[in-house]
């Protein structure tokens, strides 16, 4: 089994290296993740680190155990940071710890691994994702609550085109499985870099959420 605190703390510590690369203005600019620029997707990766169990749970009541109305709370409570004061914070929480450290570190891996291509794909800087971290969060990410995945992959075959990596029965969508990772948790610009019998069937599923 692979060390999966390792790999998020990896994947963190990658992201906040890239991070250092990018001007004032790309910080500023937004990523693919609904309404949030690339400054406040980062507040948001380490927005649960300190909480602990109480304030975890103090959070959620506060969101009314929505997801979609508690993140934004912690993202709210950072609006007023700098890029290099995030930049700090997420260098101090490399290693996952809370929530986010919850299924031995695969919400950390999955969640920082999916932001980190909100904000590559929004400034059009790609990179390679180690096979490693994919082939951990490719499956978990199809089982998580907080993602749309399971629902928009029913009745299809997906398949990785550049890892040993297949999921499911039907029509298949063959793409690479960072796109699939992105497709999977519903970023319609992933969409294009799929193809396959079934990949108009997962398109229509998740431009109908999102509309």
């Amino acid at each position: 089994m692979p060390d999966v605190m390792s790999l998020a703390g990896d994947e963190r510590r990658d992201l906040a290296d890239f991070l250092a690369t990018l001007t004032p203005e790309q910080w500023e600019r937004r990523s693919l993740c609904a309404d949030w620029t690339v400054r406040e997707v980062v507040v948001h990766v380490v927005s649960y680190e300190e909480l602990g169990p109480r304030g975890t749970v103090a959070r959620l009541v506060r969101g009314r155990f929505s997801l979609d109305r508690t993140n934004p709370i912690g993202v709210r409570a950072g609006a007023d940071a700098s890029p290099a004061e995030v930049l700090d914070h997420l260098r101090e929480h490399l290693r996952p710890r809370g929530i986010t450290a919850a299924f031995r570190g695969r919400i950390a891996l999955t969640d920082g691994l999916i932001h980190h291509q909100d904000i590559r794909r929004a400034l059009d800087l790609p990179r390679e994702v180690p096979a490693e971290r994919l082939l951990v969060t490719l499956p978990f990410a199809l089982r998580a609550l907080a993602l749309p995945s399971r629902r928009d992959a029913r009745g299809l075959r997906l398949v990785a085109t550049d890892l040993d990596w297949t999921h499911g029965k039907g029509p298949e969508v063959r793409g690479t499985g960072e796109a699939l990772l992105m497709a999977i948790a519903g970023r319609r610009a992933a969409l294009t870099d799929l193809d396959g019998p079934g990949a108009p069937l997962l398109a229509r599923r998740v431009a109908a959420r999102l509309a």
